[in-house]
């Protein structure tokens, strides 16, 4: 609601902000100027707007400071994982330095595991920082809605100012084409229809009334002597005294709430800080196990402690930090993630914070608007009525084609001259125009399957005259022509009082009755049902005129209801023979004895790709919930035509919600599916009610008043074609067809994302784990050295492991990703058995590294070795690679075998195993690489070998497969 403040006069000097009450849309005109301490002919003086200004100040919405970029920056390198790999980096660093003070290793390249360490936390560093850095812009785009210029009368006289030294109560004129500047109260007005689809949500210009009386808990869009900040003038002029500005608006009560609204951090981003802390928890634990454990056993042997055996501890605690921590992991989701929002795009949804690719998967409740998601925002006319019969109607949006039909059979409108006449004055009792056009998305270079090629019909005018013109196109009527042959030469214009419009043509047509086929001119009416029905004494039968009865007025009168109660927006017609044009001051008596022609029924049809949609989100466990400023009727016929809701399902209101307290709400919304005629704060406080339930929950929006709520869901939606710069800001994804079934879609690629960033999550720390094993048995067995540098380490995260995780991140959707609910998404990362695959299928890498490391040791150490004693650490660190390959190509499923997987739906996959093992070859057999990164030549009996043991863990995960197969089957039976 508007805020209220207490009268402010020209001595009134205290800076300190007013005592706020509620309702200007309560009070009558002479209250309102009185309580602003205003005159509606002179405005201001001069010194009341300086004093107002110091103390409301200017007319522009205020900003809290937020993270600088240095602080996002920052704060990247406050991820505990990073913080390890630092300080790694930094023990390194003093090894090597220390290793150089005593003579260092010759051809040794000094502080390389340093620097390749700090490399990949910067790089890490950076990821981060681009996707947390986008600056936060809806409030700019709220800004933008404040109108440069406005005109006021000051001192007496008008004058034009900024929009920023506006003041309460300021005299504000308005006028068509003029952007409203601050919140008011209405004084004079006439005809004026302002478009508030920006604060609202709906399309339809309000028409305005001065001397409304409105209760107070009446819901915004319905506040017919007020207008908004940020709201368009389509027709009319009106004077208004400004009674809100800056943060005191509807504007600003919006922006208010949408930096009150805290970014919380998605599943995935939850899930990586806790995969991050067990990661370095248990890294530290076993380092310190290590180095306790290595120290005793040398004290044990020799009897003291050896500060070169502390050394080598230390460096082997090093390789194991390095070796835990997944450092390709975040590259590997952020290119995962981007690559979904490519193909997302494709599917017309447009993903603007890369998390919310994963955090779509989660989605558990979806609340739609319903003008243009859920329908296709263009009213069509669905059912005609004459007194004697009742015509259906098809066809889709303003498209003119489609069939009138009677009890489903399809009828020919010029056999019912009623019905024909009807339609002529649906053609000439209308101002807008019905055209072909191209498409907004081919004008702008994009292009949709769906709609290229192709020209579609649009309305300039009234979407409801439009829906006329459509209907009349569909019986083959062309305005142009039939305007020629009854040419307007007078009009009635509609008002919001008279309820009607009537325009008087000139000309003859020989559909309407016998009688008037010789009058000169003819009045055609259009309006309120019930008041052109009292204007009627007879009505139209074929080309007949008949006597209108009670019993037929009440049917009509109830045939208006039962179609008003369906949702639909009615009007009615009727027409009279004149014999001349009469004046523009006999309206009251020239609209009367008109002849009844009927009612005409049109609604937003619904889109008819959605009620698929919304099966599709049934069969997915996500209930989608209907949110809409429009009238409870008309939300509630679409939403049962939708299966959003059932016949007898509560619908609530704005006003019913407004008397809620929050715990009452949060007890509602497991029960309700509709909420029909909404404010902003309800639509936040949904949305919180929800998430206070424990569902995760997606949001669409595409005017002002949406923004707030889209920030708060878990996943903001825009609508791209309808929606505002501001929502579009605080959305987390836009949608560029502005339907509905494209976020079904959008949820499915995310489920789809999300299985695969397990995947290759799995994949990833299940060798991570063999690794560390590995490298902590090493001391531990007393096998001389560390068996991998932290340069090699880095090399098999980042290049073994990264490149066929990438290519897992591609694999194909599992048939059944939208047959089941949805995971938790507060479920752990170790959740349905991934922590167990890891730690099992590690220890078994492990196992069989360990024994070929021994093996290896042993053989290279042995008497008659011709080869250098280090080779057996190259033989461990080829084996670890190359027994990745089998274990990426066994991950692709968890229960067929890799036989049974076609493996050309992953090409890239296949392309990876490739590259990476060639590569893996070439540190082994080309002399610089060999040199940089510390391997040595392995002779091909030796290269077998290493071959050998590493398919050795591919064939257990395909055993395993197997057995989990034969157990589950034998449980089953």
């Amino acid at each position: 609601m508007l805020q209220q403040t207490v009268p402010v006069t020209p001595s009134s000097h205290s800076n300190s902000r007013p005592a706020l009450a509620n309702a200007w849309h309560t009070l009558d005109v002479e209250k309102a100027l009185l309580e602003l301490g205003s005159n509606a002919e002179t405005g201001l003086t001069s010194q009341q707007v300086e004093e107002r200004l110091q103390q409301y100040g200017t007319n522009e919405l205020e900003e809290t400071a937020g993270r600088s970029k240095w602080e996002i920056l920052l704060d990247q390198f406050k991820n505990i994982m990073l913080v390890m790999l630092i300080v790694v980096a930094i023990i390194s660093g003093v090894l090597d330095l220390i290793s150089l003070q005593q003579g260092g290793s010759q051809g040794e390249v000094p502080f390389k595991d340093t620097i390749a360490i700090m490399a990949i936390v910067i790089l890490n560093g950076i990821l981060g920082y681009l996707q947390e850095s986008r600056a936060e812009k809806a409030l700019a785009a709220l800004k933008r809605l404040s109108s440069p210029k406005v005109r006021v009368i000051r001192d007496g006289r008008p004058v034009e100012i900024e929009g920023k030294q506006l003041v309460p109560g300021d005299i504000m004129l308005l006028e068509a084409g003029v952007q409203v500047s601050a919140d008011a109260r209405l004084i004079e007005a006439s005809n004026l229809q302002i478009r508030e689809a920006a604060l609202t949500g709906e399309a339809q210009a309000v028409t305005k009334q001065v001397e409304a009386q409105l209760q107070e808990d009446t819901p915004l869009g319905d506040r017919v002597n007020l207008v908004y900040q940020g709201t368009e003038v389509v027709h009319g002029r009106g004077t208004a005294i400004v009674a809100g500005t800056g943060m005191r608006t509807e504007l600003g009560k919006i922006a208010e709430m949408l930096q009150a609204v805290e970014s919380e951090p998605t599943p995935l981003q939850q899930r990586m800080t806790q995969l991050g802390n067990v990661l370095v928890t248990g890294s530290l634990v076993l380092v310190a196990l290590v180095i306790v454990g290595g120290m005793l056993k040398s004290y044990l042997d020799t009897g003291r402690f050896n500060g070169g055996v502390l050394q080598e501890l230390v460096e082997v605690s090093l390789s194991m930090a390095v070796a835990v921590v997944p450092e390709g992991l975040p590259a590997v989701i952020t290119v995962t993630l981007a690559l979904g929002t490519q193909r997302m795009v494709r599917r017309n949804a447009l993903i603007r914070k890369l998390p919310a690719v994963e955090t779509l998967g989660s989605v558990t409740t979806i609340c739609s608007d319903k003008t243009g998601t859920l329908t296709q925002n263009k009213m069509v006319v669905q059912h005609v009525a004459t007194v004697e019969r009742t015509f259906g109607v098809t066809g889709e949006g303003y498209t003119p084609t489609g069939e009138f039909k009677i009890d489903n059979q399809s009828i020919r409108p010029e056999q019912y001259p009623e019905l024909q006449t009807l339609l002529i004055a649906c053609v000439v009792c209308n101002d807008a125009v019905l055209q072909q056009e191209v498409p907004k998305s081919q004008e702008n270079g994009k292009r949709n399957s769906a709609t290229h090629g192709q020209q579609e019909w649009i309305i300039l005018g009234d979407p409801t005259e439009g829906a006329l013109l459509s209907l009349s196109g569909k019986s083959g009527l062309e305005k142009d022509s039939l305007t020629r042959q009854l040419k307007r030469v007078g009009e009635f214009p509609f008002s919001s009082e008279r309820k009607r419009m009537s325009v008087i043509c000139q000309g003859r047509t020989q559909n309407v009755a016998q009688h008037a086929q010789e009058s000169p001119f003819v009045m055609f009416t259009k309006g309120s049902p019930e008041l052109i029905l009292e204007r009627c004494q007879t009505y139209q039968q074929g080309d007949k005129v008949e006597t209108l009865t009670h019993t037929q007025r009440q049917q009509i009168l109830e045939q208006n209801n039962q179609m008003a109660g369906s949702g639909l927006r009615v009007l009615g017609f009727a027409y009279k023979p004149l014999e001349s044009i009469p004046s523009q001051a006999s309206e009251n008596s020239t609209e009367q004895e008109l002849i009844w022609l009927g009612l005409v029924g049109m609604l937003d049809a619904p889109r008819t790709e959605v009620r698929e949609a919304v099966e599709q989100c049934r069969e997915a466990g996500i209930r989608p919930i209907m949110i809409t400023g429009d009238h409870q009727l008309t939300a509630q016929a679409i939403a049962q035509s939708l299966g959003i809701s059932q016949v007898g399902d509560r619908v609530l209101s704005g006003q019913e919600l407004q008397r809620l307290s929050q715990e009452e709400l949060e007890q509602e919304v497991e029960h309700v599916s509709i909420y029909a005629r909404v404010s902003p704060e309800h639509k936040l406080r949904i949305v919180q009610a929800l998430q206070s339930r424990g569902k995760f929950t997606a949001m669409t929006g595409d005017g002002v008043n949406d923004a707030p709520a889209l920030k708060q869901a878990d996943i903001g939606i825009a609508m791209g074609i309808t929606g505002t710069d501001v929502s579009k800001e605080a959305s987390d994804m836009v949608l560029l067809d502005d339907n509905f079934a494209t976020i079904v879609h959008a949820v499915e690629e995310g489920r789809v994302v999300y299985t695969n960033i397990r995947r290759f999550i799995k994949y990833i720390l299940g060798s991570n784990i063999g690794e560390v094993l590995t490298i902590a048995a090493a001391p531990i067995i007393g096998l001389g050295g560390v068996p991998l540098t932290p340069l090699q380490i880095l090399w098999m995260n980042l290049v073994t492991d990264g490149l066929p995780a990438l290519a897992l991140a591609v694999e194909p959707p599992e048939p059944d990703v939208m047959k089941r609910p949805p995971f938790s998404p507060r479920e752990n990362i170790f959740a349905r058995g991934l922590g167990s695959y890891m730690v099992r299928i590690g220890i078994v890498f492990a196992i069989i590294s360990i024994a070929l490391m021994v093996w290896a040791y042993s053989y290279t150490h042995a008497s008659g070795y011709r080869g250098n004693p280090e080779t057996w650490k190259t033989m461990v660190f080829t084996t670890l690679c190359i027994a990745q390959m089998g274990h990426a190509l066994a991950v692709r499923s968890i229960s067929r075998l890799v036989i049974q997987v076609n493996p050309f739906s992953n090409p890239y996959l296949l392309w990876a195993v490739l590259v990476t093992t060639a590569l893996q070859l070439a540190l082994v057999y080309v002399p610089p690489l060999r040199s940089f990164f510390g391997t040595h030549y392995l002779s091909p009996t030796e290269l077998l070998i290493c071959l050998g043991f590493s398919s050795l863990l591919f064939v257990w995960v395909e055993m395993e497969k197997l057995f989990f197969r034969f157990y589950y089957s034998r449980r089953r039976a």
